[in-house]
């Protein structure tokens, strides 16, 4: 198959950017890079531990420093964090250079994928539901701006979302069909 476009995975955490993006990454045999990873990398630290020192504007800023490198080169896929979309500039880098798909979760399929993860520094709180909630109704309608979404369900496997991603990048031409793919 053939990606013109880098595809951008978009949603709240715990929606499964990244284990979608690496059951792409193998379907599709390209790249898959997780913008948080790479921000830890760059800065040798935890996002805790930059939220922390640093606090969540620097953290953004690098975030977005980071996202425009890694949209440069060939198509991948690209896993960003949660909060990585609510910002303008990343949106339109997003739409310049890729295609956003949105992995929309209810919120008690979210929570019950995130609630006992304690590596979440916007979730570091006294009551993290009501925070994952607001959050999560604070970003539905940016989130709901991607170019493509798709729902993710409890009873959905990574490989029913990778598979219905797939479908709808051939059906919007996003992706197209290598004549060895027949």
């Amino acid at each position: 198959m053939i990606l013109r476009k880098s595809i951008v995975l978009v949603g709240m955490m715990g929606s499964g950017k990244t284990a979608v993006g690496n059951a792409l990454s193998k379907i599709l045999a390209i790249e898959h890079v997780d913008s948080d990873e790479e921000i830890v990398k760059a800065a040798n630290r935890s996002i805790a531990e930059i939220f922390e020192r640093d606090g969540e504007t620097f953290f953004r800023k690098r975030e977005s420093e980071i996202l425009n490198r890694i949209l440069d080169g060939k198509p991948k896929i690209i896993s960003i964090g949660g909060g990585a979309f609510s910002s303008p500039l990343n949106r339109k880098l997003i739409s310049d250079k890729g295609i956003s798909v949105w992995l929309n979760a209810d919120l008690n399929l979210l929570w019950s994928r995130i609630k006992n993860n304690k590596t979440r520094p916007l979730l570091n709180v006294t009551n993290p539901f009501e925070v994952l909630k607001k959050l999560n109704s604070d970003r539905r309608t940016i989130y709901g701006t991607a170019t493509i979404c798709v729902e993710i369900r409890e009873e959905y496997t990574i490989a029913m979302t990778s598979n219905a991603i797939i479908e709808k990048l051939l059906n919007n031409s996003y992706l197209e069909r290598a004549t060895n793919d027949f």
